[in-house]
C-alpha cells in the first residue's frame, strides 16, 4: 500500500464500522476517492467528500467485495464509458458508489472481515481512479496547468459506503433519503440511480415471495401489490444495468435476453403483480467474452488461499492484491 501503512487505515476502517452500527443509520459514506490529480493520488487518505453539485448520475455497484474483482471493475468503467463517450455526460456530473451490506453486522463475517473488505474497497477504488486516469493522458496533458480544485470538480469521485439494508429497493430509498448526495447548492434536477447487478440478481429483484404475501384478487383491483408498493418507487429513482451472466445455472445469452422480452414484457410483468413500465428500466448488456477467463471472488479466495499469485493477479486489481497478499487473507 504505497500511501499508508495496513495498520492504520484499518484502525480507521474499524472505527467508521463500529460508528455505523451504533448510529442507527440505514446507510453512510465511509471515505471517498478523488481522481488523481497533479500532486498524485498516493497521497489522499480516508475520508468522506460530499458533492459540491448534485450528480446527474449516481452509478451504484453494491456487493459483497469479498474480494472486489477484476469483474467488478469492468461492470463499473463500462458504465463509465458508456455515459461519457455515447450519451456525452461529463465526468463530473458522475458519481461512483461502492456499497457495502452489513446487515448481519453483529455475526463474524466470513472468510474476510468487514473492515478489511472496506479496505479492499478503499483500494480497489484508488485502481479504479488510476484506471480512469490512465485512459485519459492526453486530455489530462492538455489540461495539466488548471488548478487542482478544478481538476477535482471535472474528474469522476468514487464513494465507498455501508448499508444495514438488505433490498435494493430499500438501499436505494436509503441512498436518496442522505443529506450527503444533497449539496446546499444542489439545483432541482434529479439524481438519477444506475444500479449494477448480474442476471442473478435480476431474478432475485422480481422474484414477489422476497416483498410479502400476494394480494388478494379483490384488493388487486383497488390497491397496489406488495410488489409494486416497493418497485414503483424504486423505478422513479433507479435504473438497472444488468451483465448478462451465461454459464450452466443461469443459461446463455440468448436465454437471458429471452427473459428480458417476455418476463419483463408488460404482460410478464402484469402477471407477477408489477407494474408495465418496470421493463423499460431495465438494460442488458454483455459481460464475459466467449474463451475470457471467467473470473470471480470465489476463484480469487482460492487462488489466495493456495498462494497462486499469478492466478490471482488475473483475478483482482493490483492494489487489492497488494492488499490481500499483505494481510494474508483467505489463506484459511
Amino acid at each position: 500500500m504505497p500511501s499508508m501503512s495496513r495498520r492504520p487505515l484499518l484502525d480507521f476502517f474499524s472505527r467508521s464500522l463500529a460508528a455505523f452500527q451504533h448510529s442507527g443509520s440505514k446507510f453512510q459514506v465511509v471515505c471517498s476517492v478523488a481522481p488523481p490529480s497533479s500532486h498524485g493520488a498516493a497521497t489522499q487518505t480516508p475520508a468522506p467528500a460530499s458533492p459540491r453539485r448534485k450528480p446527474r448520475t449516481l452509478i451504484v455497484l453494491d456487493s459483497s467485495f469479498n474480494p472486489p474483482t477484476i469483474a467488478h471493475l469492468r461492470m463499473a468503467t463500462a458504465t463509465i464509458r458508456d455515459l461519457t463517450e455515447q450519451k456525452g455526460q461529463q465526468p463530473h456530473t458522475i458519481r461512483l458508489l461502492l456499497l457495502l451490506a452489513v446487515n448481519n453486522a453483529d455475526k463474524a463475517p466470513k472468510p474476510a472481515a468487514f473492515e478489511q473488505r472496506l479496505a479492499m474497497m478503499w483500494a480497489f477504488a484508488r485502481d479504479i481512479q488510476r484506471g480512469l486516469a490512465d485512459g485519459h493522458q492526453k486530455e489530462e496533458a492538455h489540461s495539466q496547468e488548471t488548478e487542482q480544485s478544478e481538476e477535482t470538480e471535472k474528474g469522476l469521485n468514487i464513494d465507498v459506503a455501508l448499508s444495514t439494508q438488505p433490498y435494493f429497493n430499500d438501499k436505494s430509498a436509503a441512498i436518496a433519503e442522505s443529506d450527503f448526495y444533497k449539496p446546499e447548492a444542489a439545483d432541482g434536477d434529479e439524481m438519477e440511480q444506475v444500479i449494477l447487478a448480474g442476471f442473478d440478481t435480476l431474478i432475485r429483484i422480481f422474484n414477489p415471495k422476497y416483498y410479502g404475501p400476494p394480494t388478494s384478487v379483490a384488493e388487486a383491483a383497488s390497491t397496489p401489490t406488495p410488489i409494486q408498493r416497493a418497485l414503483d418507487p424504486f423505478f422513479a429513482r433507479a435504473r438497472l444495468r444488468i451483465t448478462m451472466r451465461t454459464d450452466d445455472e443461469w443459461g446463455g445469452k440468448d436465454e437471458q435476453l429471452a427473459y428480458l422480452r417476455n418476463e419483463l414484457s408488460p404482460a410478464g410483468l402484469e402477471k407477477l403483480g408489477g407494474s408495465a413500465g418496470w421493463g423499460r428500466r431495465v438494460e442488458m448488456v454483455e459481460g464475459r467474452k466467449d474463451g475470457e477467463e471467467v473470473v470471480s471472488s470465489t476463484y480469487a479466495r482460492d487462488a489466495a488461499r493456495s498462494g497462486d499469485w499469478d492466478r490471482l493477479g488475473r483475478m483482482v486489481t493490483p492494489e487489492v492484491k497488494s492488499w490481500i497478499e499483505g494481510e494474508r487473507l483467505y489463506r484459511e
